[in-house]
């Protein structure tokens, strides 16, 4: 796979108002950027292993000194991932969509990618768990279910704009588990040019990309025994194998099972997961197919709760579950995805994929709306929920030189196709308590739609684009500008699911541009620049408005960002400052649905990851967000700060193999999140939560096997908290949860 840079001119803004408090933080996070310097020293003077070239040994037969005899290690990886730093858990690069997989510090973006390898050290059961270790993302739940949602940079992404293998509209639309996941690629920025925009219109802040394992050169049999302390038991099987003269042929299948409760009282959980990865290496062209079957069920799950009052509840205990035990959701994807690749000239390469969807859901929805300690009402909704999903993409990459000036040039072109089936039903409401809950008997039907068989179409949704690129490389490689461009087509159909009419019909197209720079003064040094956008479908004026039912035109976010990266190999860091200013609609005094206003989150990030340490491995950084609202309706709530969007976020992890004791590693990791407005207003706001996390794992072997015994602690102190007001309700964090494991290799 070729290699590709990406960069953009520097036009960034003054970005932070002088004040004491920011000053302060502002000089916690660049302390922070600056941990890698003292790490360097402490290692600068010991040789670095070596990380390519075959074993080495010398010829006894003239030699007049004992034999030594060097090793050299490298790193195997399947298809074109990118090598990681020390101890495996963070890739020193990613898929940036169009551009391809490429090296982190030749892109004129923030990107940081978790293996595997994090995977199964953390225990990660989902993409929350794994973006928990990411400074820039905090993770709720979706509008009454458990789906996740992810905020980045204070910007909400839903799951079902979450990408996998590059491909948009395919990934499973609840909760993505994680035993088949090679990668997880977290782009924070905008990424309108390198994705194309997400079907549901959600990736302003960032964009999550999912890469499926692939069979490596090494024969692989693994198999995981898994559980928790509250009773949750499961197992994970990872085979896989090369076949042919060449090891031409490859076949990866993992599959998992988990089953019990959860740290949350009377919670419970089962999960199946089935994936198969196929794929053909041949000289020039290259095939894969993958099939992923993934079933979810949930019964007694917690649920968000909305507040009607003027006043945010107390927390009640972290264990404690205020569900009603008729409530559940079961969710059932069926995936498919073909790729090829062929190598037509040298440095040249053209490319086509394509991947299905189909979605069963069904659940019965409690949700608690809360106005004072003694007045909460709940209600049910009973989804059926049926969604197909259809993506391709074709394109080609090459390189060619014109005198002293490299060119790395990128054209393609994609369509995405979503299209959704619901009805629904509804019950209540009645009283209800979030702290001394009472199970009410099944709420009996006072309201449906689309229940009638097979339930009616509600949202068909269609993104079409081509893009075309070109970066230049100046000084041998030194200087790499980038100019991108996108056309992108939106066409959203609304329907009622209870008259079955249209109730909207959309068609827009938007020209989406890039500019990108990146500046390398020294070998592992980059200074980096980007102006760039991301683009969502309009909003749909709600009923009751003057103009209900009409679709807005595309939203355009702006984004510009300045950053530094530094790369040794063993260890990595990043530093970004980043303005993102994207529109806001609300319906006005002549009660017409319009855009107007703006949201504008200005703000900085640091981030370590790496072997800083013979032994000691940190994943850490901080972000502070200074966002606000502009040109609101009215100026009622100008200058104010946007719902759920805390100003500071800091994570600090580090893990340490113990001396003396081989195989044995402790972990802890610190988060904290900043307090976050409940309205728009601010006049309502959660307090600032803290968590700690504890682990330890032991390599050994077991009866001749190469095995791995794990344990994480997660919320150490059994911290009782709402973690986020994303969305206007809140999502309150997970208990103490204990989990453990025994991996052995066969």
């Amino acid at each position: 796979m070729p290699a590709a840079r990406l960069h953009t001119p520097f036009n960034l803004p003054s970005i932070f108002p002088a004040s004491a408090t920011r000053a302060t933080i502002l000089s916690a996070i660049a302390l922070a950027f600056s941990l890698p310097t003292t790490a360097f020293a402490q290692v600068a003077a010991t040789p670095a292993a070596a990380t390519s070239g075959p074993d080495a040994t010398s010829d006894t037969r003239n030699a007049t000194l004992p034999t030594v005899k060097v090793q050299a290690t490298q790193e195997t990886l399947p298809g074109d991932l990118q090598p990681t730093f020390g101890g495996g858990q963070v890739a020193r690069g990613g898929d940036f969509g169009v551009l391809g997989s490429q090296k982190n510090i030749d892109m004129p973006f923030s990107m940081t990618t978790y293996t595997a390898k994090l995977i199964e050290d953390q225990q990660a059961r989902t993409i929350g768990d794994v973006l928990s270790n990411d400074p820039a993302v905090r993770t709720a739940y979706g509008y009454g279910n458990f789906q996740e949602v992810y905020a980045i940079r204070g910007f909400t992404l839903d799951s079902d704009d979450i990408a996998l293998n590059g491909l948009y509209g395919i990934t499973p639309r609840q909760l993505v588990e994680t035993a088949a996941l090679e990668r997880v690629d977290i782009l924070k920025g905008a990424s309108a040019f390198l994705n194309g925009a997400a079907p549901n219109g959600s990736s302003i802040g960032g964009s999550v990309n999912l890469q499926l394992k692939r069979a490596d050169d090494k024969p692989l049999t693994r198999v995981t025994l898994e559980g928790s302390a509250s009773g949750e038991f499961g197992t994970h099987v990872d085979v896989g194998r090369r076949f042919g003269d060449a090891d031409q042929f490859g076949i990866r299948v993992n599959q998992s099972n988990r089953d019990g409760e959860t740290s949350i009282d009377g919670e419970n959980r089962r999960n199946n997961q089935t994936a198969v990865a196929l794929d053909w290496r041949g000289e020039k062209l290259r095939l894969e197919g993958d099939f992923l079957y993934q079933r979810q069920h949930i019964s007694d799950g917690r649920p968000v709760v909305y507040v009607l009052g003027d006043e945010i509840p107390a927390v009640p205990s972290a264990t404690h579950n205020y569900a009603q035990t008729w409530s559940y959701s079961n969710a059932e994807d069926t995936v498919g995805i073909l790729r090829a690749e062929y190598d037509f000239l040298p440095g040249w390469t053209a490319y086509v994929t394509g991947g299905v969807r189909h979605t069963n859901e069904h659940g019965e929805y409690f949700s608690p709306y809360y106005t004072d300690p003694e007045n909460t009402i709940g209600s049910r909704l009973g989804v059926v929920r049926k969604e197909g999903g259809t993506s391709a993409e074709a394109g080609v990459r090459g390189h060619f030189d014109t005198g002293a000036v490299s060119h790395f040039v990128t054209a393609g072109a994609s369509i995405v196709r979503v299209m959704t089936q619901s009805g629904w039903t509804y019950g209540g409401p009645f009283a209800t308590s979030l702290y001394n809950t009472v199970q009410v008997p099944y709420p009996p039907t006072t309201m449906e739609a689309g229940m009638d068989g097979n339930p009616p179409i509600t949202a068909l949704n269609l993104l079409r684009s081509v893009s075309a690129s070109d970066t230049l490389g100046f000084l041998h490689d030194r200087v790499l500008f980038t100019v991108g461009v996108r056309h992108q087509e939106i066409l959203s159909n609304g329907y009622s699911s209870s008259t079955l009419l249209q109730t909207s019909n959309y068609n827009d197209s938007i020209t989406t541009p890039l500019f990108g720079l990146v500046v390398k003064p020294m070998e592992n040094v980059s200074i980096y620049a980007n102006r760039s956008e991301s683009l969502s479908a309009g909003g749909i004026a709600p009923e009751g408005t003057v103009n209900y039912g009409a679709q807005l035109a595309p939203e355009r976010t702006t984004q510009y960002e300045v950053g530094a990266k530094y790369d040794n190999g063993k260890y990595g860091a990043q530093l970004a400052l980043f303005q993102l200013e994207k529109p806001q609609t609300y319906t006005n005094s002549a009660n017409v649905f319009v855009a107007n206003g703006n949201e504008r989150h200005r703000g900085v990030e640091a981030s370590i990851f790496g072997e800083v340490y013979k032994g000691v491995r940190v994943i850490a950084g901080a972000t502070y967000i200074n966002a606000e609202q502009l040109d609101t309706l009215n100026g009622a709530t100008n200058g104010k700060e946007p719902v759920g969007v805390p100003s500071f976020l800091l994570n600090l992890g580090a893990e340490y193999d113990v001396p003396g004791v081989p195989g044995l590693t402790l972990s802890a990791r610190w988060t904290h999140t900043g307090p976050q407005y409940f309205d728009a207003a601010n006049t309502m706001s959660i307090k600032a939560w803290d968590t700690v996390d504890l682990g330890a794992r032991y390599s050994t072997s077991l009866f001749g096997r190469p095995t791995t015994f794990r344990a994480n602690v997660y919320n150490l102190a059994n911290k009782a908290y709402w973690s986020s007001t994303n969305g206007g309700y809140l999502t309150m964090g997970a208990p103490r949860t204990v989990l453990f494991s025994m991996t052995t290799d066969f």
